[in-house]
């Protein structure tokens, strides 16, 4: 089963996801690829995988991941997001967050929540279906 997958991070964590990224390419390539402009321009150089661009996170790229969520199109974010760095557009990365919470979205925050979602039996036999929003039943 193909799932919609969303990649993004932050500046100093983008070589971080390149690699994660290069390191999974096998297990992503099977999947629909989303990211912000300039983390999925550096995914592509390094690993070749296919990927739908959308704008920079700055630019308007978060948010266009959040709609994806809204509207029942994407099924993991994974936004390797620096807690440290405060940038001008945090205000929509706590928006894309809490609309990833609100739609019961597996987020990956790190790389170590991003290896365990990818290596999950759950992910791999694409027998899990989540509940569509949080507290719904």
């Amino acid at each position: 089963m193909k799932r919609n997958i969303a990649l993004v991070a932050h500046d100093n964590k983008k070589a971080d996801l390149v690699e994660w990224c290069d390191f999974n390419k096998g297990t992503l390539s099977l999947h629909n690829l989303y990211a912000t402009g300039g983390t999925g321009t550096k995914i592509t150089e390094k690993t070749g995988l296919n990927i739908s661009l959308l704008k920079d996170g700055s630019q308007g790229g978060d948010m266009e991941i959040g709609a994806l969520i809204a509207n029942e199109k994407l099924d993991y974010l994974i936004f390797f997001w620096d807690p440290l760095e405060s940038l001008p557009h945090d205000v929509d990365v706590k928006a894309l967050l809490r609309i990833a919470v609100l739609y019961n979205v597996p987020t990956a925050c790190n790389r170590a929540t991003a290896d365990l979602i990818i290596s999950s039996p759950l992910f791999q036999s694409g027998e899990y279906k989540r509940k569509k929003e949080a507290g719904k039943k």
